[in-house]
């Protein structure tokens, strides 16, 4: 059985993320076209589906980590802050921007809240990255036929 711990993440997260594009509960907020990602950066991002790549991007984080609360998840999606003369510092992402994106994959059934851990992944969000994870797999077995023995 193919799982996310199989195959690279940046297909994964590509095909994870046109899957969630179709679901309604799942839209960008109004703000998301404006918005930075943390302190650590200068501009909003460049993407203008960014949303759907980063709700992928934690749904697979805390398939992985899980439970996993909105602290390690903004320490993870984090960066390095430009002090000037000073040495550069870590920093945080936002942390609304993950916090919205937890809630909207629990509204979604994808995440459920375990009290004092943080967010896990229910079966329903399990078994949508494992088939996506399959597919990227069948993909790249396809074009390079030598992983076809893992």
């Amino acid at each position: 059985m193919t799982t996310v711990f199989d195959v690279p993440a940046e297909p994964l997260l590509h095909r994870v993320a046109a899957e969630l594009r179709g679901r309604a509960e799942l839209a960008a907020p109004k703000w998301a076209p404006f918005v930075k990602t943390g302190r650590h950066r200068e501009r909003p991002p460049t993407n203008p589906d960014w949303w759907h790549v980063r709700l992928a991007s934690v749904l697979r984080k805390v398939y992985i980590e899980g439970p996993i609360g909105t602290e390690r998840l903004a320490a993870f999606f984090g960066g390095s802050i430009d002090r000037g003369s000073m040495p550069d510092k870590a920093w945080s992402g936002s942390r609304a921007v993950l916090r919205t994106a937890l809630q909207q994959l629990e509204e979604a059934g994808l995440l459920i809240t375990i009290k004092g851990k943080g967010r896990q992944v229910t079966p329903a969000g399990r078994k949508l990255l494992d088939n996506q994870a399959f597919e990227v797999k069948k993909t790249l077995v396809e074009r390079i036929p030598a992983l076809a023995k893992y």
